[in-house]
């Protein structure tokens, strides 16, 4: 164990028993003292942490903590959801990025009251086939929403299986991970090892470079001001507020290239989130 954390030299094969009992008695030692509090770890209704999984997607907790709250305010069942025009999920929905999230998510609540009769699946088989649920969605949905032992990494957990067992490695792909994970998961207590290990996690990149630096997949996002990822999301903003917008109009709002602007408009037209109306202006999907 160093300053810091726990750490072994290992290859890369079967974990020694003792080993993983050590990691597992550090990690759940840190937890207690430094559990994170969320309003999705005190509910285990599957409907609210479907919504909390999806908002957590490539997004900052600091960011989700508030609309999580505001979503299911204004959406407190998912019969409520479905019942939504894409207009009214997206104007809660605006602020938090990503907006091909917000329509997903609203995809699946229509789809589990068809199919399901408004219960979420339990079933990776039935989760997977869920728009914009991946597969490791799928595993936190399982293990968060139904305690059940799930295998899949996310930004933490990811920090923690590099920082532990791949010190001293060259960079290190997932798939050398789940092994790792699988090993080391607690199959009485999923749910709150996840939490555990995700909770530690944070702990390790508050002092510390990322270690998922040294991950294969790992990749710095792009400055959003003035990214495409911006002017998407005003793009959608906008029509969460007026019904629709023609292009000359976008165009001056926007205050950019119209080339550029087209390229965006037609990405966002492809991903069925907006639409071209009959007189050449644009639209919200669902309307």
């Amino acid at each position: 164990m160093d300053a810091l954390g726990i750490q072994f030299s290992q290859p890369l094969n079967d974990l020694k028993i003792e080993d993983i009992e050590k990691f597992r008695s550090y990690v759940y030692d840190m937890y207690y003292l430094n559990r994170r509090s969320f309003s999705w770890r005190d509910t285990q209704d599957p409907y609210h942490i479907l919504v909390s999984e999806v908002m957590l997607q490539q997004t900052q907790v600091s960011r989700v903590i508030d609309k999580y709250q505001q979503f299911l305010s204004t959406f407190p069942t998912i019969y409520d959801l479905a019942a939504a025009d894409l207009r009214q999920v997206l104007s809660v929905w605006v602020g938090l990025g990503y907006n091909r999230r917000a329509m997903t998510l609203h995809r699946s609540a229509r789809i589990i009251v068809q199919q399901f009769d408004g219960k979420v699946p339990s079933s990776a088989e039935d989760l997977v086939q869920l728009p914009g649920i991946g597969v490791n969605t799928v595993g936190s949905i399982q293990a968060f929403a139904f305690n059940y032992p799930s295998v899949f990494i996310e930004t933490n957990i990811r920090s923690v299986m590099i920082y532990t067992w791949f010190y001293n490695g060259e960079p290190v792909h997932d798939r050398q991970i789940i092994p790792f994970v699988r090993q080391t998961l607690d199959e009485d207590n999923p749910r709150e090892w996840y939490y555990a290990l995700m909770d530690y996690g944070v702990i390790l990149k508050r002092f510390m470079k990322n270690p998922s630096r040294k991950s294969s997949h790992y990749s710095k996002q792009s400055q959003f001001k003035g990214s495409d990822r911006q002017i998407r999301g005003a793009i959608i903003k906008h029509l969460t507020q007026i019904e629709r917008v023609s292009w000359k109009e976008l165009v001056m709002i926007l205050k950019d290239s119209e080339e550029r602007i087209r390229n965006i408009v037609d990405q966002l037209c492809f991903e069925n989130l907006i639409r071209k109306t009959d007189d050449g202006c644009l639209t919200l999907c669902g309307l």
